[in-house]
Parts: C-alpha cells; sequence; structure tokens
C-alpha cells in the first residue's frame, strides 16, 4: 500500500515496550517510537517526486533520455523502467529495494511506477517504505523526425547521375538499393534530370550510400563542400557535403568500340564488343570469337569508351540460317583470352525483316548467340554498314575488320504481349515514380531481369495481384522466358499482406 512505513530486523525475542510519543505498545528500537509517531517525524521519501514527465516521439515511438539522445522502449521492459528510474533525481540519497510497474490503460498516457526504498533515520533506524510514482507521457518530435519532416533539411547530397541513352543500369542500381535497405536513412529523394538526388541529416550516412553504390556498378565520384557558418569563438565549421555519383554510360545490349590499347591489355580481345552484363564491371564479349573480358569502373575512366549503338539503335532481322563453330575452331579465334562458357560462336545468315523476300538480300555475320538462334528466329542487330556512326575509335580501324551487321540479342516475343503475361512487378524509390517509368527503358530492363536469372536474383520482385488471373495460353505458342509463379513461391517470406497488397510475396 502507497506510503507504508516498516522497521527492518526486529527481534520477535524482546519483550514490548511503550512508544515514548503516544504510549502504544511496540517492540524495541533505537527509535522508542511506533511507525505512526516515527511518520510525523521521518519521512524517507521528502525529494523524490511522485510525478514526472517523459517525452515521446509519435512518429518513430522513441522516448527522450536526457539530455538528447532518444531511445526505443516498449511498455513495461527493462529499458523504459530505467528511464523512468534516471528521471528521479532523490533516489540517490537512498537504497532502491524494488522497483516494478503498476498496470495502466495503454491510451491513458500515464505510466506508474511502485518504489521500495530503504532509509537509515535517528539513532541507526533502518526505515522502509513503498510509493507510487506517476509518469505523465507527453508527445514532441525528435530531432530525427523534424527533420525529415522539414524535407529541405540535410548536411549532406548524393547527386546519382547517368548521362547514357538508355537507363538500364540505373534501374538496377534502383532495385538494389531498395533490396539492401539504402535509402532508409535518407531525408529525401528528389528526381532531377539524368538520375535522382539523396539528402541525409549527416555526411557519414551519405559516404555509406555511396560506398554501397561503388560496391555494386562502376562509377566514379566527386566531392565538394560548402561553409555555411562558422563560429570564430570556438572555432567550429558548418558544412553542407555534396557528393556526386557518376555511373558508366553504357548498359546492356549496347555495343562498344574499344581504344585499341584497352583491347590489347584485355587479352587481344577484338575493339567491337558487346556489354552482356553490367554489375560491379562492365561485362564485354566479343561476338566473332565468344572471347570475354571485365571492365571495372577505374580503367573505363582512365581510358573511356562510347557506345557504337545502344538498344534504340539497332534493327531487326531475320535468321535464314545458323551454323555454330566447333571448339577447335573457336580456339583458334581467341587468342590469349577467356572464352564464354555461356556463349556459342556461330556463323549466322540473316535478312532484314524490311527486306524479306527479295533477292541478295541475305547478310553473313559471325555472333555469340548460336545457343540461342535458330532458323527464322527474330534477331537485334547493329546494321554498321548502313550506318553514320561518330566514334573516334570506329574510324581509326581497318574496314575490313567491321562486320556488315553485328548481332546483340534474340527477339523472343513482342513487347505488349510479354507484358500482358508478366505477372510480377518491382517497386521503385519514390511512390509516384511507378506511373512515369513505363517507358522504353523500364521495358527493357523488365525483359532482362526475365532472360537472365543471375540479374534476377539480386532483384526483389512482388506478385502483381491484378494479373494473377491471366491465362497464360490465352493466345498460345509463347515460348520465351518468364518468371513462373512457382519460381516466385520458391523460398519465399510471406508478408502480413501476403493475399495480394503492395507487400505481397518476395522472392529473397
Amino acid at each position: 500500500m502507497e506510503g507504508d512505513v516498516a522497521f527492518v530486523a526486529a527481534d520477535p525475542t524482546l519483550s514490548r515496550i511503550l512508544c515514548c510519543e503516544c504510549g502504544t505498545p511496540i517492540e524495541p528500537n533505537p527509535t522508542s517510537m511506533c511507525v505512526a509517531c516515527l511518520r510525523t517525524h521521518v519521512d524517507i521519501t521528502d525529494g523524490i517526486p511522485k510525478q514526472a514527465v517523459l517525452y515521446f516521439c509519435k512518429s518513430c515511438e522513441r522516448y527522450l533520455q536526457p539530455p538528447d539522445s532518444w531511445v526505443k522502449c516498449a511498455l513495461e521492459t527493462r529499458e523504459l523502467l530505467a528511464l523512468c528510474l534516471k528521471k528521479l533525481k532523490g533516489l540517490s540519497q537512498v537504497r532502491l529495494v524494488d522497483a516494478a510497474f503498476v498496470w495502466t490503460e495503454p491510451h491513458s498516457r500515464r505510466i506508474k511506477v511502485k518504489l521500495t526504498i530503504q532509509k537509515e533515520v535517528m539513532n541507526g533506524t533502518i526505515l522502509q517504505q513503498v510509493f507510487i510514482v506517476e509518469f505523465v507521457v507527453n508527445t514532441q518530435m525528435c530531432g530525427d523526425c523534424h527533420r525529415a519532416e522539414a524535407k529541405d533539411f540535410w548536411k549532406a547530397q548524393v547527386q546519382l547521375r547517368m548521362k547514357g541513352q538508355n537507363k538500364k543500369t540505373f534501374y538496377y542500381l534502383e532495385q538494389l538499393i531498395l533490396k539492401h535497405k539504402m535509402h532508409e536513412q535518407t531525408v529525401n529523394i528528389k528526381p532531377v534530370h539524368e538520375g535522382l538526388d539523396f539528402m541525409f541529416a549527416n555526411e557519414a550516412q551519405a559516404r555509406k550510400f555511396v560506398s554501397f553504390v561503388e560496391s555494386v556498378v562502376p562509377c566514379r565520384t566527386q566531392t565538394s563542400k560548402k561553409l555555411i557558418s562558422h563560429d570564430v569563438r570556438n572555432n567550429t565549421y558548418n558544412y553542407k557535403f555534396t557528393l556526386s555519383v557518376e555511373l558508366v554510360p553504357v548498359c546492356k545490349d549496347t555495343v562498344v568500340c574499344l581504344p585499341r590499347r584497352l583491347a590489347h591489355q584485355m587479352g587481344g580481345i577484338g575493339q567491337l564488343c558487346v556489354v552482356f552484363r553490367v554489375a560491379n564491371v562492365v561485362c564485354l564479349i566479343d561476338p566473332s570469337t565468344g572471347q570475354v573480358a571485365e571492365v571495372s569502373g577505374a580503367q573505363y575512366w582512365r581510358q573511356p569508351f562510347g557506345a557504337v549503338g545502344g538498344p534504340r539503335q539497332l534493327t531487326e532481322f531475320v535468321v535464314m540460317d545458323c551454323e555454330v563453330q566447333r571448339g577447335g575452331e573457336r580456339r583458334t579465334f581467341a587468342g590469349q583470352g577467356a572464352l564464354s562458357t555461356r556463349h556459342q560462336v556461330a556463323d549466322v545468315w540473316v535478312v532484314r525483316s524490311s527486306q524479306l523476300g527479295q533477292e541478295d538480300a541475305a547478310i553473313h555475320t559471325r555472333s555469340h548467340l548460336g545457343h540461342l538462334l535458330k532458323p527464322g528466329d527474330l534477331v537485334l542487330g547493329l546494321d554498321l554498314k548502313n550506318s553514320n556512326v561518330n566514334n573516334d575509335h570506329l574510324e581509326a580501324m581497318s574496314e575490313e575488320k567491321l562486320p556488315d551487321v553485328l548481332l546483340v540479342k534474340k527477339v523472343f516475343a513482342d513487347p505488349a504481349a510479354r507484358h500482358r503475361r508478366r505477372r510480377w512487378k518491382l517497386k521503385h524509390l519514390r511512390d509516384d515514380a511507378e506511373t512515369g517509368s513505363q517507358d522504353r527503358d523500364y521495358a527493357e530492363f523488365l525483359e532482362d531481369l526475365e532472360e537472365d536469372p543471375s540479374v534476377r536474383g539480386n532483384v526483389n520482385i512482388y506478385r502483381d495481384a491484378t494479373k494473377v488471373a491471366v491465362d497464360l495460353d490465352d493466345e498460345g505458342g509463347y515460348e520465351g522466358p518468364q518468371v513462373t509463379l512457382q519460381e516466385m513461391l520458391e523460398d519465399l517470406q510471406l508478408g502480413e499482406d501476403a493475399t495480394g497488397g503492395e507487400g505481397a510475396d518476395m522472392m529473397e
């Protein structure tokens, strides 16, 4: 009971005496007074506040721990009890025996703590008393949430840019940021021309974000800072930092022409190559030999090379015949470099789709897509013979080494048909980005995820509830790659709204 007072260590074998104040028979004690009379003279709870205030941030659900730190505590936990006891200043003058919560309604904004304390009073008597302290929970927005709500307050900014014509590498990086939750510490994200701006509360968070980007895609970084204020008395400076991150301007299915010196350094690979993957390095393949090479971000910026033709400059061809080269013949082409075990070099005869049926329209070329092509297939390639390309490295090459057509990728189905059959979707860094992202580059990025399982394994794919009931065989004859529902359901972790909401099944 609140206010109870008791003597400690009384000996029951002693005879009783009379209280010196009221004459009540009591057990002998050093004060020779009963509990009621002793209470009138001594109150060991004096100096300990019976009411206090706790400050709680509703946005992040944290409590203020003076002077300026915020801690996350659940109701009736040790962490919250320790926080409450630190608010009571007079506890250092007494001995705390016990502390426990008294149940209150969670919505009452009241927290009650029952304390049992002991203290030595007159003539060495140890007095024990039980009382309740009530804490009133007041709401107050913490500094982090206040800066997040302000949207414009930031100490460090990361400017993520990609200056190439195709943005597939940028879309891939966006999904990696979402998968590894590197965007959670941002104050704000703003879309700008050729990229995004990420605002952070301090420089350390921004540099951590930049380190992650440098580890997953080839890029280069430049840092600058601007002086905001200067305290001459304390010799302290307040800066705003800007970190500019530029991605390599090439993407998957881009035809590039390497500098002659760089091609020689990479095992004598041909100068005309196709980019078949962009991860932490740029993966290149020579279509005529099947030789592969990797270019890191540092190598690229030392000897940069531009795109001869991107996905938008490709022309559609029809495969008339395809003869795969034997292993011994392939070794004579490769020289000292490593050969791809995934691709097969083949002699291919193709015809422009617009010239199908005309005489002498067949064009011979050598391609790395021998494992995919067969007569009658559609394939996209760069028509070098009829193209006007402004590239210094390409102009320096001998015309004898330039093929008429350089095949890049196979066409599996009409993009509109693939979109109708696609039963999955991706998330975006901004909620309003999904409506404006259905452009040609984004559609090609989704097709790359269907065609390349190694890239798809690094991306979180979500089930699209609006397309679950679509019949995959309604038009028949579709043999292109796709992410099946069974593949998505393997090794999944079901969320709370796995019935079809935004957080539906996710592929780890």
